[in-house]
């Protein structure tokens, strides 16, 4: 029992201890909420919430109270986590990527309303097609990302209550039941090597519904809600959320390291489940870590800790678990901050901010090409995002994720045919360009 490879072997991986982890995680959040706001308050912010356009960027820090936004945020990671429970899915890495981001982007446009309409959308995909619900249920939580395309027909196009409730939830079952099969499709596209593949099939549903809109005259544009001023508070609430998961990794990686440079040695091209691969443990260190490092960056250029901004350290850190760490996110921080300073934004706002974070899907890039590769996506990658919500009108919350399959799908075969993989990888290369949902069946992609 005191051989260590003995003791990983028994305790790598724990679906019970996955849960807990995620429950606290959302416990925590709830907490959180009624230290910074009275339940008055708390009440009141949500309801504001809940009938927010919510389009981007629109910060619940802002319009609902930071008490608000967090019970929000827990309550959507809780609710998300029993639903994979209950369809007895595994908590491996795309299950807890799913999670975590859900729970960030709550802060900014998620919320229970417009979750739920795309959410059941999925589940009535997979009741025509006869499959059965656990095969919907991770690709279901990442399909909210068109939540305020439901929330801003409901209640941004002035279209009246009932009458925008039921076009708003319609359209959330219409979005949710088409957006598999197309993400399915759309994977291809960038070939595995943009993290957030349901972010691109997103924006192309968003940018059709967009210009559906505006050809009937409805004004539908990207806003700027955004707060500020809360860093101090912000900060310690984060530093205590990498330490729970730092301690909870420890813990179950037998009080070390052991095993996170064979997690470091991964390119993260998808699907790269770092649970399966290399243990609970040394995942959850790698997701403490990559939080710190996400929070170090907007510390280090003075920006701003906000709802977005920690939306968009939330999803760092559950892609910490399916494709990035330090080793192949870094060098896409370098290219997004050196485009950062070199344009005209400035590099510590929000907008800057997120889009240097959200870089990150192009992880896989520099993970399989390179440092050179990396730098040169990261900086392509601030270009793009920060002109394509305009297409979508910032009904599409994953943004970025429809800027960085753009920028693989075009760097990719450049980098593949003038440049070389990096020495030592040998993956890849005659793998199939489908699902990267292997552990399911070819139907079903995230």
């Amino acid at each position: 029992m005191n051989d260590w490879g003995t003791l990983m072997q028994k305790k790598t991986y724990n679906n019970s201890v996955a849960y807990l982890s995620m429950y606290s995680f959302g416990a925590i959040l709830i907490l959180f909420a009624f230290i910074f706001d009275t339940p008055l308050e708390i009440g009141e912010g949500f309801l504001l919430i809940l009938t927010s356009p919510s389009n981007l960027i629109t910060d619940y820090f802002e319009i609902g109270g930071i008490g608000a936004s967090f019970l929000n945020s827990g309550l959507i990671l809780i609710l998300s986590a029993f639903s994979l429970h209950l369809n007895r899915i595994k908590l491996k890495g795309e299950a807890v990527a799913g999670l975590v981001t859900v729970c960030g982007f709550a802060l900014f446009g998620k919320n229970l309303y417009n979750s739920i309409p795309i959410a059941a959308g999925t589940y009535l995909y997979a009741y025509v097609m006869k499959l059965p619900p656990h095969e919907v249920a991770i690709p279901g939580l990442f399909a909210t990302a068109l939540g305020p395309l439901v929330s801003t027909l409901s209640f941004g196009l002035g279209l009246g209550l009932y009458r925008g409730l039921a076009i708003g939830c319609a359209a959330g079952l219409i979005i949710g039941f088409i957006i598999i099969p197309l993400a399915k499709s759309f994977f291809n596209f960038h070939r595995g090597f943009n993290l957030y593949n349901i972010g691109f099939t997103a924006g192309i549903i968003g940018m059709f519904a967009a210009g559906i809109l505006r050809m009937f005259n409805l004004k539908i544009e990207s806003v700027s809600i955004i707060s500020q001023g809360n860093n101090l508070p912000l900060s310690i609430i984060l530093l205590f959320v990498f330490l729970f998961f730092l301690l909870l990794g420890l813990h179950r990686n037998n009080y070390s390291f052991k095993g996170y440079s064979k997690l470091l040695k991964q390119t993260g091209r998808l699907k790269s489940d770092f649970i399966e691969s290399c243990g609970l443990g040394v995942t959850l260190i790698n997701i403490s870590l990559m939080g710190f490092i996400g929070w170090l960056y907007v510390m280090l250029i003075g920006g701003q800790l906000n709802g977005a901004s920690l939306g968009a350290i939330f999803t760092l850190m559950g892609f910490s678990a399916y494709g990035n760490h330090p080793k192949n996110t870094l060098p896409i921080f370098a290219g997004a901050f050196l485009a950062s300073i070199l344009n005209i934004h400035e590099p510590n706002s929000t907008l800057s901010v997120i889009a240097t974070i959200f870089g990150s899907t192009l992880a896989p890039i520099a993970g399989y090409f390179g440092l050179i590769s990396g730098i040169i996506a990261g900086f392509a990658h601030v270009s793009m995002s920060l002109n394509v919500s305009y297409l979508h009108g910032g009904m599409n919350l994953y943004n970025n994720g429809f800027s960085g399959a753009f920028i693989a799908a075009t760097l990719v075969p450049l980098f593949e045919t003038f440049g070389k993989r990096k020495n030592g990888i040998k993956e890849d290369s005659a793998r199939p360009y489908l699902s990267p949902l292997s552990h399911y069946n070819l139907r079903n992609i995230k």
